[in-house]
């Protein structure tokens, strides 16, 4: 892990005038979130014009300079454990890799260990950004468990800001393979409707209209045709929790596989004969620019083997 405190300064634009300190802090450091932010201010970390601001909900002010102080995270239930990491990139700043199926990005209730993080711990000998948190170090977005892919960690505080404001200005190119249910007329579409939790399920996502929802945009295009079902790229343009799951499923073609938000009528019989149990959905394509080095990186992942035995079977 880092040494001591890294700081890092932020300025409240002009668009930010009047928000609470935490959500204002959050737009100018992509890298820390809001929760985070509340965390830090509450207990004296956060330094503004006028000394140290300890309450996460005083108005912020376009233009004032604030320092926060993001101390080395403690160990928590961060154990480094040896489990095996597909890496496809390296080096003294990130690290790429292809997570499978089934592996948590990082501890959470019910997972505490077992995931990508204790995993990265091992294979990185503790060297990951700070700025996440106790929970997450080095993590700087996330894929759900049952989605496997590409996805890029941070070794160093510099490189975890880095990514974390291209991920904010959707510079980060990502496009997903899905295997979706039902016919597909057209060869490509967007989805653009915003997601927030679902009022009804708080486990659930949803597109919520108005006030609460989150600025949410999916480009899609048709691969292949196949047996009542096709193989979609999904592009994101921004990067919400469920997203690809639930923007597929509001036009009518839910992701086959999904627990949550699809049906997969007419596919159960071919589900249960492979033991596909999750939501068919791959991180194929991951990519940015350096952070630190400043060249473009771009990365591939091919359909695991899962995946591409569903595609098989509905090959028309």
């Amino acid at each position: 892990m880092n040494q001591g405190v890294s700081i890092i300064e932020a300025r409240i634009a002009e668009a930010a005038n009047g928000w609470r300190l935490d959500r204002a802090l959050a737009d100018a450091v992509p890298a820390l979130s809001r929760e985070r932010l509340k965390v830090l201010i509450a207990s004296g970390q956060v330094t503004g014009p006028d000394g140290l601001a300890r309450d996460p909900a005083r108005k912020a002010q376009a233009g004032a300079l604030f320092s926060v102080a993001v101390p080395e995270p403690r160990p928590a239930h961060n154990e480094a454990q040896d489990i095996a990491l597909n890496v496809v990139f390296e080096d003294e700043h990130l690290i790429v890799i292809d997570k499978p199926a089934g592996l948590v990005v990082h501890p959470a209730a019910g997972n505490l260990d077992g995931t990508l993080v204790n995993a990265l711990l091992h294979h990185c000998h503790g060297s990951l950004s700070g700025i996440g948190g106790v929970a997450r170090p080095g993590i700087v977005h996330r894929i759900d468990k049952d989605t496997s892919g590409l996805l890029v960690a941070a070794k160093t505080d510099r490189a975890h800001v880095g990514l974390a404001a291209q991920f904010k200005a959707h510079s980060i190119d990502r496009r997903y393979k899905a295997i979706v249910s039902g016919r597909v007329q057209t060869s490509a579409g967007t989805v653009d409707a915003p997601l927030a939790r679902s009022p009804q399920n708080r486990k659930k996502i949803a597109i919520v209209k108005g006030n609460g929802g989150r600025h949410a945009i999916t480009h899609w295009r048709k691969i292949r045709e196949l047996r009542d079902a096709a193989l979609l790229e999904c592009r994101l343009e921004t990067g919400r929790t469920h997203q690809v799951r639930v923007h597929m499923a509001s036009i009518g073609h839910a992701l086959l596989g999904d627990p949550v938000y699809g049906t997969s009528r007419g596919h159960r019989a071919l589900l249960a004969t492979l033991n596909f149990h999750r939501q068919a959905l791959h991180a194929a394509h991951l990519g940015f620019i350096h952070p630190v080095k400043s060249n473009a990186l771009a990365f591939q992942s091919e359909m695991p083997s899962d995946m591409q035995e569903l595609f098989d079977n509905l090959f028309v």
